[in-house]
């Protein structure tokens, strides 16, 4: 499950219709029963991202059955693991989109990551590491040894010490920390996307998986700005695919819980803090 989960439930991303019917779920695994038109035989296990269709009754994951887009799922490792598997594609998508199709990252360059324990934030400190990144991380007390096994090179205690003084003339910040159109944004969060500016090279980058950055503010500081978002990219999801089978990418999945305890997961999410990813199973 993502936060957008909870997000869209509350209404706090979008306003849904009434009465709500929408099935939520966007990430999923599981394998092929129908085919349709895509040509991938029933019993290939597969992974992807579920269309958000926030009018429908039968769209989301958190479903026994769901009908994908044959361009939204691809095979699955031979030795991934279904809840694995469920844990990657919208953390994939949206690093892919932010690393790559907006900040354009290239071996040698350095990047960012705040909230690097988190769900996202886990998968781009592996995929920028893959990619040939220098990574510096953010991350409570608890959680730095946790980033030093992921791969990140420069491991920050926020607590202890300012971000800024340590990531310097980075190319890439990596923000899901801060959406600045919220009305209930944390200001401790705000406090980290104004000091952020400080750690860029003249050129670099920041990109916001919650929303537009403030351009103008970028512009100020001479560098640039772009959201990055969870856009279905089935080279993505190979690409991840690949990097799981060579031992480079692996999720954190903090917890394992039965469809039935869904709203517990959302629960779990809302209040934020959550290292890794939170995992639903169908029973089979």
């Amino acid at each position: 499950m993502n936060p957008a989960d909870w997000q869209i439930r509350s209404g706090k991303r979008t306003s849904l219709p009434e009465p709500f019917t929408m099935i939520p779920g966007l990430d999923l695994s599981g394998v092929v029963e129908e085919p349709g038109q895509s040509g991938l035989e029933p019993g290939i296990r597969v992974f992807g991202m579920a269309p958000l269709r926030l009018e429908s009754a039968n769209a989301g994951s958190y479903a026994e059955f769901v009908s994908v887009p044959a361009e939204q799922i691809v095979p699955m490792s031979e030795t991934m693991s279904f809840e694995d598997a469920a844990a990657l594609p919208v953390a994939v998508l949206t690093v892919w989109n932010s690393l790559f199709e907006q900040a354009e990252l290239s071996p040698g360059q350095s990047v960012l990551v705040h909230a690097a324990a988190g769900g996202v934030g886990h998968i781009a400190v592996q995929i920028a590491k893959s990619a040939g990144a220098y990574v510096y991380g953010t991350a409570s007390s608890k959680n730095l040894s946790f980033l030093q096994d992921i791969g990140v090179d420069r491991p920050i205690d926020y607590s202890m010490e300012r971000f800024e003084d340590v990531a310097k003339d980075v190319d890439i910040v990596f923000d899901g920390v801060v959406n600045d159109a919220d009305p209930d944004i944390d200001r401790a969060a705000v406090d980290t996307r104004s000091r952020s500016w400080q750690s860029f090279r003249l050129g670099g980058i920041l990109v916001s998986i919650t929303g537009l950055p403030d351009s103008t503010m970028a512009g100020s500081f001479s560098v640039r700005s772009a959201y990055g978002f969870a856009l279905s990219n089935r080279e993505a999801l190979v690409h991840a695919s690949h990097l799981y089978e060579r031992g480079k990418l692996r999720p954190h999945i903090s917890h394992l819980l039965p469809l039935e305890s869904a709203a517990e997961a959302q629960a779990i999410s809302e209040r934020g803090h959550t290292r890794g990813k939170i995992v639903l199973m169908v029973s089979a």
